[in-house]
């Protein structure tokens, strides 16, 4: 359960310390995304980043990542070839992080958390994983693959959705399996 995020009184104040209305973060969403899709000529994306990080340090360690199937496509080829500051959904997740630990400073929610329990970080590990791996099969996560898919009129997306409702309700169910309870509505805010 978590208490109440602190907030400012007004709408300017409150844009920087608080919780923002659900409509404003609607709009704040859709105008990123199209923000993303005019500057980079692409839709919002996340995960294909972490794809590229990841064979990065591969081929950091010595690895020939450049010799997989998925890296010997013509544009993925040249996404690994060039910079990972040069790749746009590179860019789009360290803005991503950057903004979120501005956002949770502002709000007075920023924390590090030590003594995490065993059992919870087996299970954020083996839940970040399978989310990997399943955004890499689906064609990307809930922005690239959900939002972007609906946005653009694609049938892809909103079966994504349907999925995602499906793996959100297999979770819940395996939660207390590493000593999670499930959360109510009274534990916190959104």
């Amino acid at each position: 359960p978590t208490g109440a995020v602190p907030t400012a009184r007004g709408v300017a104040r409150r844009a920087l310390r608080g919780s923002w209305p659900l409509a404003a973060g609607a709009v704040v969403l859709a105008v990123l995304g199209a923000g993303v899709l005019l500057v980079s000529g692409g839709a919002w994306g996340v995960t294909s980043a972490f794809a590229l990080w990841g064979s990065e340090l591969v081929g950091a360690l010595g690895g020939q990542p450049e010799n997989w199937s998925f890296w010997q496509q013509p544009g993925n080829a040249d996404m690994l070839a060039g910079s990972v500051l040069a790749d746009k959904n590179s860019l789009t997740d360290i803005g991503i992080m950057v903004g979120a630990a501005v956002a949770a400073s502002l709000g007075g929610t920023w924390a590090l958390h030590r003594g995490v329990p065993w059992r919870t970080g087996v299970a954020a590990v083996l839940g970040g994983v399978l989310m990997g791996i399943g955004a890499r099969l689906a064609g990307g996560c809930n922005i690239g693959a959900y939002l972007a898919g609906i946005a653009s009129g694609s049938l892809h997306g909103w079966i994504w959705g349907l999925t995602a409702l499906l793996g959100t309700y297999a979770g819940l169910r395996l939660r207390p399996l590493f000593g999670l309870a499930n959360p109510k509505p009274s534990d916190g805010v959104c």
